[in-house]
């Protein structure tokens, strides 16, 4: 599971830099959307770490966390398209980004299922 999750950040990460890096696109503003995928996950360890029950009702903590972690998602597919409207970078790369903006969240999506279970073998650990 490891190495398909890397895998899949990898290409994602591609899709990525060939959006900024191709000759024909040649701009690099769409990198600013790394800083969506490191911050995606923190309101997740806040809420995992703050909120102490383990049962299988939602906590108010938890359903905040869903909610800002869902606009920071939403703000990583939108900041791509606004630069493609306001002309800073082409519709081309915008296409490049939007692709490894999937790739990158269910990436982060699959580490959380895989390894947010808080069985013996979990991201805890590391």
């Amino acid at each position: 599971a490891l190495v398909a999750l890397s895998f899949s950040g990898a290409i994602g990460l591609t899709f990525l830099m060939l959006g900024c890096a191709l000759e024909y696109y040649g701009v690099y503003w769409p990198l600013f959307v790394l800083i969506f995928y490191f911050i995606c996950p923190i309101p997740h360890f806040i809420a995992r770490r703050v909120s102490d029950d383990s049962d299988a009702a939602s906590s108010a903590c938890r359903e905040l966390a869903y909610f800002f972690t869902t606009g920071i998602v939403v703000s990583a597919f939108g900041f791509p398209i606004i630069l493609a409207r306001v002309e800073a970078i082409k519709w081309g790369a915008c296409g490049l980004v939007l692709a490894g903006n999937a790739v990158i969240f269910l990436t982060i999506l699959g580490f959380f299922l895989v390894f947010g279970r808080g069985d013996d073998f979990s991201w805890e650990q590391w």
